[in-house]
């Protein structure tokens, strides 16, 4: 018999499900050569089911030439020799498995390295038939990379340009030809017989360009092009191709990426009677603190990041599926933007409560759960992320060089690639010998192998969260309701079903607070089911039965970064 939902539709295994991400590169070096890899990710199985999540999304591990770190793929049916052999990945996957874990790959189709094969025979001319996989013109529009400068590179053995959305390395595939969608489908059924349990799709909204490539509007503050690219004419169609494929295997999720898309435009793929895909990660709670990339920052709005949630969260609550994350490898620690290193173990779980209790599947990127912070350098050589280095050397050279090195501090992807603190041992417990990229040197306080220890870590505090959000069905399939949206301290929202209700409040700020209780609570006999400022243990039953009752007043003052999740019934 088929499960249900609330809403009444077939439920599926991620709908209860909360994923781990792994930038393997900084993950675990299972072999001591300094780079992460598929050995170290095997030792390090037990720890990641240990937190209470139940997939592992891996950044792309496919052969590459590393110019954007795995996201220029160069072979999509093998693994990086760095990272070990498909040999090891079926051990890896295999284990996972027994363990009760399944496995996500990233799909990165909108572009290729321009070491793929497919490009190495596209670029001999045009009576090769290789040569519409890619997008060539004699003479380019004006659209502009995502990295910096024209989005066209001038290929002097075909006399043609191509288009690159993002690095010069990175050329887009033409997803127009039929022989390149069915080449994707190719790969999708390679790893699905491999046994993997679905796919996270990088910009997946960029595949399908407006017919003719017209001109961008040059004054538009996004990407120049932007509108003929994003969420295109025949995007649907094509993910619809690749959702049939994945159909074939059973219950194989598929996540989309979608950078500037709006989330009624989202809910259009992921809801309705034919989704084509099952959730999308945004970008719109991401911009708090900064204006269109994290290079432009702004003072942190808490108003700014609710209402972007609160959006996404209306918008999906009939019939879509929301996906939850602070971090990825795209962005910088979450400690160091939305919250407070000098509050670094309050910031870091109500941070965690922000998110974690709302509707959707949750995402925890490697380091999160220990609260890992940015790392700071004092020279643009130290940083190695290909979009610092073009945002340094880009723009605002006329400043002084502590100014441009803060903006990079701000929003270096390389904050979030920082080899993962496993210890206080050298290297910090990651490699036996000198990593490929700098450690961050707080990794002698901030480790798995201390909060391992700590009964009341920020550690202890995410598996504790994911516990009760999976035992509990209103934090499951509950409605979502944000309260006192100008409030720009509290983060003030409920989830209920029926008479069971859950009322969330969580401080973002570094000052003392009062945090305003509903009126429809206020007198009302609650149990405080977890706080981030009291010791775990109180909260180990995950069963409010076993908690004392209390009634809400109306309202309450709050400590800096404080955070309570109150078990209210009502009737």
């Amino acid at each position: 018999m088929t499960s249900r939902t609330e809403e009444g539709s077939e439920e599926k295994w991620y709908h209860r499900a909360s994923l781990y991400q792994i930038w393997i590169r900084s993950f675990a070096d299972g072999n001591g050569d300094g780079i992460g890899d598929l050995y170290g990710v095997y030792g390090k199985l037990d720890y990641i089911a240990s937190l209470g999540v139940d997939a592992i999304w891996f950044s792309p591990i496919y052969p590459s030439p590393n110019a954007d770190y795995g996201y220029d793929i160069s072979d999509y049916r093998n693994i990086h020799p760095d990272y070990g052999d498909l040999d090891q990945f079926d051990r890896v996957l295999h284990r996972a498995h027994e363990l009760g874990l399944k496995i996500i790959m990233d799909l990165v189709i909108n572009h290729t390295s321009d070491e793929h094969p497919w490009f190495l025979e596209s670029k001999k001319g045009e009576e090769n038939p290789y040569r519409d996989y890619y997008i060539w013109r004699k003479k380019p529009n004006n659209w502009n990379s995502f990295f910096g400068g024209s989005a066209w590179e001038y290929e002097g053995t075909r006399d043609q340009y191509y288009l690159h959305l993002f690095a010069r390395k990175q050329p887009d595939l033409n997803m127009d030809n039929p022989r390149v969608r069915e080449e994707i489908k190719g790969i999708i059924r390679f790893w699905l017989d491999r046994g993997v349990d679905g796919f996270r799709m990088d910009v997946i909204n960029f595949i399908s360009k407006r017919e003719g490539l017209p001109d961008g509007i040059p004054w538009i503050p996004a990407v120049n092009g932007v509108m003929h690219f994003k969420d295109g004419p025949h995007l649907r169609e094509y993910l619809s191709e690749f959702r049939a494929v994945c159909r074939e295997y059973g219950d194989i999720v598929q996540i989309g990426e979608g950078p500037l898309t709006s989330a009624r435009t989202a809910r259009s793929y992921i809801a309705g009677e034919h989704p084509v895909m099952d959730m999308m990660i945004s970008f719109d709670h991401m911009m708090a603190d900064c204006l269109f990339t994290e290079y432009l920052p702004k003072p942190f709005s808490l108003v700014s990041m609710k209402k972007a949630m609160t959006r996404w969260q209306m918008t999906m609550a009939d019939g879509g599926w929301n996906s939850l994350y602070l971090e990825n490898h795209d962005h910088p620690r979450i400690i160091s933007r939305y919250g407070s290193e000098s509050h670094w173990k309050e910031s870091g779980k109500a941070l965690a409560v922000s998110y974690l209790f709302q509707k959707g599947t949750p995402f925890v990127y490697q380091g999160q759960e220990i609260g890992m912070t940015n790392i700071r350098f004092r020279s643009i050589r130290e940083y190695l992320d290909i979009a610092s280095i073009e945002n340094f050397e880009r723009f605002f050279t006329g400043q002084p060089m502590h100014k441009r090195l803060n903006r990079i501090h701000h929003s270096s992807r390389d904050s979030a690639r920082t080899p993962m603190q496993w210890d206080g041992s050298e290297y910090a417990g990651f490699s036996r010998t000198e990593p490929w990229f700098s450690v961050n040197p707080n990794y002698h306080a901030i480790n798995v192998a201390i909060e391992e220890q700590d009964p009341d870590s920020i550690l202890q505090f995410y598996r504790l969260c994911l516990a009760l959000r999976k035992k509990s069905r209103t934090l499951l399939w509950g409605e979502y309701r944000e309260y006192y949206p100008r409030d720009d301290r509290i983060f003030t929202y409920t989830r209920s079903l029926g008479k069971n209700h859950y009322l969330i409040l969580c401080s973002l700020s570094r000052l003392p607070s009062f945090a305003r209780i509903p009126e429809e609570y206020r007198g009302r006999t609650a149990r405080l089911v977890l706080s981030d400022q009291e010791p775990l243990s109180r909260f180990a039953h995950l069963d409010p039965a076993h908690y004392e009752r209390e009634k809400l007043p109306g309202v309450i003052l709050f400590r800096p970064y404080e955070a309570r999740v109150y078990q209210v019934r009502f009737g």
